[in-house]
């Protein structure tokens, strides 16, 4: 069996030492060795490392789908998406500035680019009937703006300021989970919130704790990761409980409930686009004119003339 493994094509060995290292690769593929603890954990942390930087360039795409075929974002929450896209961000700035391998972080540079969309169609949804009906331009070019200025800044940041930023995506990874997980109880659902994506968020945490621990071994990577996976944790279940339930009403002020259930009283027909109410009176019939006794009016009276 060694006599195959050790003449496999030369894009194949230099694949699998691209991704193992010549030495593990030697020991797992060339020599057949599976007793070798430590390579064996370094080739399945640098596994399940590609397939969380695959997973996570499709992790969001289930939630910019049901985004844009509900045209609505009723159930998201704008806070939570730009904490979690600041956190990672500044993760992907941090591990991309201190060399850690590309296996490592790499899911960070594809969620950072599908989070900045989705906080752009929240902008562009809104799920308030109060901005709904104004404009989404101003809203979109400041937030692009902000992104922009926002991604400069950390590129340009210097390392202690870097290191000091990682430290603080820890609460950062906290409070963006808790507005969404706030929303959903008070709301008693999960809105246009995608299932795969909680639930790859909660894979992805998992595999993310073994990967830096056997390959980068930094504390405030594990730490955030730790926490992040608690938080997600949290979200499906109230996906699980939550699920088939609506919210339609969830966020929507009682003002605005009141006026949607007075206009269901009045034909549609009778509303402008400017929000006045065209009320259409309709004569009385003729029957009804002639069967209704007259009121004399106060201090007149009325004399029959005899010829």
């Amino acid at each position: 069996m060694t006599s195959i493994t050790r003449n496999l094509p030369w894009f194949v060995k230099d694949l699998g030492v691209a991704i193992v290292g010549e030495k593990c690769y030697v020991s797992l593929v060339e020599n057949l060795n599976f007793g070798d603890m430590d390579c064996l954990k370094y080739a399945l942390s640098k596994g399940l490392g590609i397939g969380i930087v695959v997973g996570g360039s499709i992790m969001k795409v289930p939630q910019l789908l049901l985004i844009i075929s509900a045209k609505s974002a009723r159930g998201l929450s704008l806070s939570a998406y730009v904490l979690e896209t600041l956190a990672y961000a500044i993760t992907l700035a941090y591990s991309y500035r201190n060399n850690f391998p590309f296996s490592t972080y790499g899911e960070n540079f594809f969620l950072t680019l599908q989070n900045i969309i989705i906080t752009l169609l929240i902008l562009h949804y809104p799920s308030s009937r109060l901005t709904r009906t104004q404009s989404s331009g101003p809203r979109l070019a400041l937030a692009t703006a902000l992104t922009t200025a926002g991604g400069i800044a950390l590129y340009a940041a210097p390392a202690p300021t870097l290191a000091a930023l990682q430290m603080a995506t820890i609460p950062l990874s906290l409070f963006s989970k808790i507005p969404q997980i706030r929303q959903n109880a008070r709301a008693r659902s999960t809105g246009q919130l995608s299932a795969f994506a909680v639930i790859s968020q909660v894979a992805g945490c998992l595999a993310r704790l073994f990967t830096t621990s056997a390959e980068v071994g930094d504390p405030i990577l594990t730490a955030g990761f730790a926490l992040a996976l608690i938080l997600n944790i949290v979200l499906g279940m109230q996906m699980w409980s939550y699920w088939g339930k609506d919210g339609k009403d969830a966020g929507v002020p009682v003002e605005s409930r009141f006026e949607e259930s007075e206009k269901e009283k009045i034909p549609a027909a009778a509303w402008q686009e400017d929000g006045r109410v065209e009320v259409i009176i309709q004569p009385a019939s003729p029957a009804t004119s002639i069967a209704t006794p007259t009121r004399q009016q106060p201090g007149r009276k009325w004399a029959r003339k005899v010829d």
